[in-house]
C-alpha cells in the first residue's frame, strides 16, 4: 500500500522541519511556505492531507484552504489548519473556509498524529 502524502503548508521553514521529522516515518511529507505554492502543490501533488498555517506571506491559510475547497481537483482534501491563534472566531472562520480541522500551535504530537489518523481513515 503506498504511503499517505501530507502537505505541510507554514512560512517558519523550522515549524515545517519540525512537522517533518514528526510524520516523517509514516507518512510522505510535502513543504510549502505560503498559501499560493499550497494551491499549486496540492493541484499538482495530490496529497491525502494539508496542515495549514492562517498567517503566511502571498496569500494567507484562510484563502488558500478556501481556493483549495472550491477547486473539483483539490475539494476532497481534508485541511487542517494549525496556528497559535485559538480563539474560536479563528476557529469558525477556518470551518467556513472549508478545514476538516483546527489544532492550536504548540500542539503536542499525539494529537496532530491522531487527528490526521482521523481524518485519512475518512467517513466510517
Amino acid at each position: 500500500m503506498a504511503r499517505k502524502k501530507i502537505l505541510v503548508t507554514d512560512d517558519e521553514e523550522n515549524i515545517r522541519l519540525l512537522v517533518s521529522n514528526m510524520l516523517g516515518k509514516d507518512y510522505d511529507v510535502l513543504g510549502a511556505s505560503n498559501g499560493r505554492e499550497a494551491v499549486s502543490i496540492a493541484r499538482q501533488q495530490k496529497p491525502d492531507l494539508i496542515l495549514m498555517d492562517i498567517l503566511m506571506p502571498k496569500m494567507d491559510g484562510y484563502t488558500a484552504c478556501h481556493k483549495i475547497k472550491q477547486d473539483p481537483l483539490t475539494r476532497d482534501i481534508p485541511v487542517i489548519m494549525l496556528s497559535a491563534i485559538g480563539h474560536e472566531l479563528n476557529v469558525e472562520l477556518s470551518r467556513q473556509m472549508g478545514a476538516s480541522d483546527y489544532i492550536t500551535k504548540p500542539f503536542q504530537p499525539g494529537d496532530l498524529r491522531d487527528t490526521i489518523a482521523r481524518l485519512l481513515k475518512g467517513p466510517a
